[in-house]
């Protein structure tokens, strides 16, 4: 019966579903955890869900996973076709984008800066209306994110 339990258990799909942004040079895979009546962004000490100044896993779940189909650049900086862990962190005013080169991870729990492949940083955006679940856009000229009223826009090129 427990074996039982457990598999049925197993087969449950997860609570933020990973969801695939795509457009001809840019795959991006991340789970998409909704708003749910929670403050999303915050200060260090207020009840928010993810704090300003903190390394995030933009999204749920595993941390996202952002593919390069060929070279180009991302805020003005140069990226090699390839995978990367898409990491942010956010902030009232500015958010900070990364790339890591170690693409399998749980979170950011085992996040090392030392494996940084770039760092750019973007002006944060916000929106009047909350968004409810988190959206990530590749775009031919931008990848976009938005959350409850938080996001950013960060260029790119190839």
């Amino acid at each position: 019966m427990l074996v039982a339990f457990t598999f049925a258990y197993s087969q449950n799909p997860p609570a933020s579903p990973r969801v695939t942004a795509e457009n001809g040079n840019i795959k991006i895979v991340y789970g998409q955890p909704s708003k749910k009546g929670r403050v999303i962004f915050g200060a260090e000490g207020s009840q928010s869900l993810e704090k300003y100044g903190k390394v995030w896993r933009t999204g749920a779940n595993e941390a996202t996973v952002i593919t390069f189909k060929k070279d180009g650049k991302l805020g003005g900086k140069d990226v090699k076709a390839g995978d990367y862990a898409f990491f942010t962190i956010p902030g009232e005013k500015e958010w900070v984008i990364i790339l890591n080169s170690e693409v399998k991870q749980w979170g950011a729990y085992n996040y090392k800066q030392d494996k940084d492949v770039l760092r750019v940083t973007v002006p944060a955006t916000s929106s009047k209306e909350p968004v409810e679940k988190l959206t990530i856009e590749a775009k031919d000229n931008a990848i976009v994110l938005g959350w409850d009223t938080a996001g950013f826009s960060v260029p790119v090129k190839f």
